[in-house]
C-alpha cells in the first residue's frame, strides 16, 4: 500500500468504527436509564406496535377495574340502607307481638303505636334518601344501569343491572300499620312478615350483584397481570445484557480512539520523504 496524504483512508475507517461504538454506548445508556429496550421505533417496530397496544389495553383494564369497584360500592350503599330497614321491620314485629297481648291496655298500645309510626316514617325516609351520587337506589327510580367492566366496546364488556328495588313504606305495605288495638297488632305481623320477605329478596339480589362484580374484578386483575408480563417481555430492558453491551462499546470505543490517533499520524510518515 502506497503512502498518501490527500486521503487518509485508515483515519476514515477508524472514525466510522468510533461512531458506531459511540452509538452503541449511547443506546445502551438510554435503555438502562429509561428501563425500555426500545429506545426508538427503529429498534423494534413490530415490538413497539404490540407494546403500545398492550399499554392501551392495560390502561383500559385498570379503569374498568375501577368501574367494577365503584359498582360494588354502589351495591354496598344500597344494601346498607336495606339492612337498616330490615332492623326497623324486626323492631316493628316485636312491637306488634307486644301489642297483641292483653296484658297491655289501650294507653300502652297507644305508646307502642307512636313508636311504630316513627319507625315506619324512618324506614320510608331511608328508602327515599339512600343515594349514590345523584341516583336514588331504594325508591324504585334508579332503573336499568350499565357498568363498563371491560377494556373494549361491545355488550360483552358491560354488565347491566335493573335497580328496581323499592323499599318505600307504601311498597312494602307497612304504611297503614296500626297497633292501637290487639286486632290491628296481630294483622301487622303478617304485613311486617311480607315486608321482611320483600327486603330479604332485595338484599339477596344486591348480594348476587356484588358477587358478580367481585368476580369481574378478579378476572380483570388476572388480565392486567398477564398483559403486564407480556408487555415486560417485549418492552423492558434486560439490564445484564445492556450493561455488557455498554462495557463492550466502551472498550471498543477506546480502542478506536487509539487507532484513530495512530492513523492520523500516518501522513506524517509520507512527509518525511519530501
Amino acid at each position: 500500500m502506497g503512502l498518501r496524504i490527500a486521503t487518509n483512508t485508515s483515519s476514515i475507517a477508524a472514525q466510522r468504527v468510533l461512531g458506531t461504538q459511540q452509538k452503541r454506548a449511547a443506546h445502551s445508556a438510554q435503555a438502562i436509564a429509561s428501563g425500555s429496550r426500545i429506545v426508538n421505533a427503529a429498534d423494534d417496530a413490530a415490538g413497539l406496535a404490540i407494546s403500545e397496544n398492550f399499554k392501551g389495553q392495560m390502561k383500559g383494564i385498570s379503569q374498568a377495574r375501577n368501574n367494577a369497584n365503584n359498582a360494588i360500592s354502589f351495591v354496598q350503599v344500597s344494601e346498607g340502607g336495606l339492612s337498616e330497614i330490615s332492623n326497623i321491620l324486626i323492631r316493628l314485629r316485636e312491637l306488634g307481638v307486644q301489642a297483641a297481648s292483653d296484658h297491655l291496655g289501650d294507653t300502652e298500645r297507644e305508646f307502642l303505636d307512636r313508636e311504630s309510626k316513627q319507625l315506619i316514617q324512618e324506614a320510608d325516609r331511608i328508602s327515599k334518601t339512600t343515594v349514590f351520587g345523584n341516583k336514588k337506589m331504594l325508591d324504585g327510580s334508579a332503573g336499568e344501569l350499565e357498568f363498563q367492566v371491560g377494556a373494549n366496546g361491545g355488550e360483552d364488556n358491560r354488565i347491566t343491572f335493573n335497580f328496581d328495588s323499592d323499599a318505600t313504606a307504601s311498597k312494602l305495605g307497612i304504611s297503614g300499620i296500626d297497633i292501637t288495638d290487639k286486632g290491628g297488632a296481630r294483622d301487622s305481623l303478617e304485613a311486617v312478615d311480607e315486608a321482611m320477605s320483600q327486603v330479604g329478596a332485595m338484599r339477596a339480589t344486591f348480594g348476587a350483584m356484588q358477587s358478580r362484580m367481585e368476580s369481574a374484578v378478579s378476572n380483570l386483575d388476572v388480565s392486567y397481570e398477564n398483559l403486564s408480563a407480556a408487555n415486560s417481555r417485549i418492552r423492558d430492558t434486560d439490564i445484564a445484557k445492556e450493561t455488557s453491551e455498554m462495557a463492550s462499546a466502551s472498550i471498543l470505543q477506546n480502542a478506536a480512539v487509539s487507532v484513530l490517533a495512530q492513523a492520523n499520524q500516518m501522513p506524517q510518515v509520507a512527509l518525511k520523504l519530501v
